[in-house]
């Protein structure tokens, strides 16, 4: 992928940020090649920078400390007792003065920024390509939104390019309600105006994978159901692949509905975070080790999965680290390296994959009930764990039941957190994990921060969470 517009990640520029190239998008856009690369530019976005060297926008490279470091999934490397910024995911300690919360938070209206630049910018584009950048556009901006409302709460919603002063729009948190109406219209509008075929790019199946997940989260569960059913058609082409490892190692897989791709040794194509997750490899190894209540799930519910989820750390081993992109490869597995410098590594990033519809379905079937006896809902259930080897027929699917799965089948790929969000189980959870492990978990801690940086800038029109 190219760059066409760098973000600059500071002060009140960061919804509108300018580019470092004498190209600028006013006026840029005439031609629908021209229209394209501000498409891919989208994607970059999401990508991230990969380089932890500069203050630019980390995006998914900083993932999982927003999101499986908060869980009973994972931990980081250090003291719990420590003030750094990645020490305080994990014993719940968050502060509005945390750098990663704030990246992230900028990255994903960096993000925004990029697709609305391509929305306002339609009217250039041929009839015959018009609908499917609209719809790449629209699918863009709702996964970004959707990442901050579930994150955040109430955030700015900024529909259009704006200019630099326009604080009222920037800086004015809109009901989470309101975001979730956005978010919806934007996935309906990607569904009627993209087909199938990419997998790092935005399709029909991606649109629809991720509207089922938004009717989950706002409990429109049969509107979930209908769109995962829609996916699961023998003719849309997706399946399961029969061996686990090639879900990670067999790019482009039929299991794959929309993955963030990246191109090993190059540092602006490239993502580092896989190798930050192995000890003596990373910029700052094992800062995703494995916790032992995630250890206990594996044993008990993982099945042909474990092996290529978690492994044990040779130079620590009372430590186990995450096994699910292993840069450098893994001789015993079968894991070729993915790229010279693992801290260049090539692996993409899935987002949305067939194994999560099928649990999606299960979850749409329960509708928020404690169990159930659906033939449909099993059938799903048992094709995730018959995949992994696990054979014994079910006759009651229970929400517990669909946690446990969804937690060893997606783990160390940033669902968890919000999994016990939508289905109501995070203050259980979460409350007791830290409690076990001298954490400081509240019920105030399931939102992040709303970051300090960006308080001061909006000279008190952006009000803080509770809690903070």
């Amino acid at each position: 992928m190219v760059f066409i517009f760098t973000a600059i990640s500071c002060s009140k520029d960061f919804l509108e940020p300018q580019p470092t190239s004498a190209v600028s998008e006013e006026g840029y856009f005439k031609t629908d090649e021209e229209l394209e690369s501000g498409i891919l530019n989208m994607y970059d976005g999401i990508q991230g920078t990969n380089d932890r060297s500069t203050s630019s926008n980390h995006s998914i490279q900083y993932e999982f400390y927003v999101t499986e470091m908060r869980t009973d999934n994972t931990r980081g490397k250090g003291a719990v007792d420590s003030d750094a910024d990645q020490a305080q995911f994990v014993n719940y300690n968050i502060r509005a003065t945390n750098g990663i919360v704030a990246d992230y938070y900028r990255s994903m209206y960096n993000i925004i920024y990029r697709a609305n630049v391509v929305l306002d910018n339609l009217g250039v584009a041929s009839d015959a390509n018009r609908a499917r950048f609209e719809g790449e556009a629209k699918f863009v901006r709702a996964y970004a939104y959707f990442n901050l409302v579930r994150l955040y709460g109430d955030v700015p919603l900024v529909d259009k390019v704006i200019a630099p002063l326009d604080t009222e729009i920037s800086y004015t948190r809109i009901e989470s309600s309101i975001i979730y109406d956005f978010i919806e219209e934007d996935l309906l509008s990607a569904v009627a105006n993209l087909g199938d075929g990419y997998k790092n790019r935005a399709s029909k199946a991606a649109a629809e994978a991720l509207l089922a997940k938004v009717y989950l989260t706002i409990g429109e569960y049969s509107q979930a159901q209908t769109l995962c059913e829609s996916i699961m058609k023998p003719a849309r082409g997706f399946s399961l692949e029969s061996n686990f490892k090639d879900v990670f190692y067999n790019e482009g897989n039929d299991e794959v509905i929309f993955a963030v791709g990246y191109e090993p040794d190059l540092i602006k194509d490239s993502q580092g975070f896989s190798s930050e997750w192995l000890n003596a490899v990373g910029y700052t190894a094992g800062v995703n080790y494995v916790t032992k209540e995630m250890r206990d799930a594996f044993d008990q519910y993982g099945g042909d999965r474990t092996l290529y989820s978690i492994r044990q750390d040779v130079i620590q081993p009372s430590e186990y680290q995450v096994a699910k992109y292993i840069p450098n490869g893994d001789e015993n597995l079968g894991i070729a390296p993915i790229a010279s410098d693992p801290r260049l590594a090539g692996n993409d990033w899935i987002v949305l994959r067939y194994a999560d519809v099928l649990l999606m379905h299960v979850e749409a079937i329960l509708a928020g009930a404690e169990a159930t006896t659906s033939s449909n809902a099993i059938a799903s259930f048992q094709e995730v764990r018959n995949r992994a080897g696990i054979t014994t027929t079910v006759a009651t699917i229970t929400k517990e039941d669909l946690l446990n799965e969804r937690r060893v089948e997606l783990a160390f790929e940033n669902q968890r957190f919000f999994d016990l969000l939508r289905l109501g189980e995070a203050q259980n959870v979460l409350s007791a994990y830290a409690t076990e492990n001298g954490y400081n978990f509240t019920s105030t801690t399931l939102l992040l921060p709303i970051p300090s940086s960006e308080i001061n800038l909006s000279k008190g029109l952006l009000e803080q969470n509770p809690g903070y």
